[in-house]
């Protein structure tokens, strides 16, 4: 049933169903702020990492 998991046409109707959840207007400042947030998670990952005493 499932061969390769996520086709193209899985990510089109998940982007059609961000757009009328969220709206055109705000999408641009919510994945802005996802971005913001990743690259904390994995700053404050590394900086974990390298206090860590092996």
């Amino acid at each position: 049933m499932l061969r390769n998991g996520l086709e193209p046409w899985h990510l089109l109707i998940v982007a059609i169903v961000m757009v009328m959840l969220f709206g055109a207007k705000k999408l641009p400042d919510t994945a802005r702020a996802l971005g913001k947030s990743m690259r904390i998670l994995k700053s404050e990952a590394k900086a974990m990492k390298e206090e860590s005493p092996q």
